[in-house]
């Protein structure tokens, strides 16, 4: 008896198992799970490498920094290249010796790709709007301060100036270092209105030497060497330009001393009001 209750059983198995239940019920195939989108992807990269306008730099090696300057850092240490700190202790004698009130402190130099990866996502809150956050903070791998020759100045005292904000501009000390920084061979990396997209930083200073030939100027030239072609610094070093003059020679009056040049009279819409 058992054996014609199961029997029907076992011809459905059989049945199952045949050709002709393939062609009845094909197998379900699910869709794969959709992959995450690359990071960054509504950012594309430009050609040159650059990440929301800033350029990568690698990280020196700290071995190679030497500390500023006795009392220039605040806070923390502030360590340099040590061709930059030599400019610096120049720089730094120079302004002692203005006369202008005030002086001027180191409130950030080398900053390690971690410590910029802190300094991006300070808190933890400001990661979201990466676009946006870069705008004042370069993203850790692109940030001049990891290469060693940039310098966050600050001025002490500033009341009612906090350390890395524009007001910088507009005290003695920060007006005397726009005027004075590149004759030591500093420039400004990012100037008002610039069209890198970086927001306007007084304060933030990169090495590239006086002159292409001096001590530690062509390793430093080579590295920002994009960024100063693409988008130039300003304030800027810039090469010294030597007039070579083409006029004629003066004439030699009766006594040996210059005859005076001849009087041209100009038209009216030449002439200085």
């Amino acid at each position: 008896m058992r054996r014609f209750l199961l029997l029907p059983f076992l011809l459905l198995a059989q049945l199952l198992a045949s050709p002709i239940a393939a062609q009845i019920a094909p197998p379900v195939v699910l869709p794969a799970a959709p992959s995450a989108p690359p990071p960054n992807a509504a950012a594309p990269q430009p050609s040159d490498g650059r990440l929301f306008g800033h350029f990568p730099y690698v990280d020196v090696t700290a071995a190679r920094l030497v500390l500023a300057p006795p009392g220039f850092a605040i806070g923390q240490p502030c360590r340099i290249q040590p061709d930059v700190a030599a400019a610096l202790a120049l720089l730094l004698g120079a302004k002692a010796a203005s006369g202008v009130p005030g002086s001027l402190h180191g409130v950030s130099c080398y900053r390690s790709v971690a410590h910029q990866q802190s300094v991006f996502c300070r808190r933890g809150k400001n990661c979201h709007d990466a676009a946006s956050r870069s705008r004042q903070v370069a993203p850790p791998g692109f940030s001049e301060h990891e290469t060693g020759y940039a310098i966050d100045f600050a001025v002490r005292p500033a009341p009612r100036c906090p350390d890395t904000t524009d007001c910088i501009a507009a005290t003695p000390s920060g007006q005397w270092l726009i005027a004075n920084a590149p004759r030591f061979g500093f420039e400004l990396s990012f100037p008002a209105g610039n069209a890198q997209g970086v927001t306007w930083e007084p304060w933030h200073w990169r090495w590239v030497g006086v002159t292409s030939d001096a001590p530690g100027a062509p390793a430093a030239r080579a590295l920002f060497a994009s960024a100063r072609t693409r988008f130039p610094a300003s304030p800027a070093v810039v090469p010294l330009v030597i007039r070579v003059a083409t006029e004629p020679p003066i004439p030699l009056g009766v006594v040996g001393t210059p005859a005076p040049p001849p009087r041209v009279k100009l038209p009216k819409d030449k002439r200085r009001r």
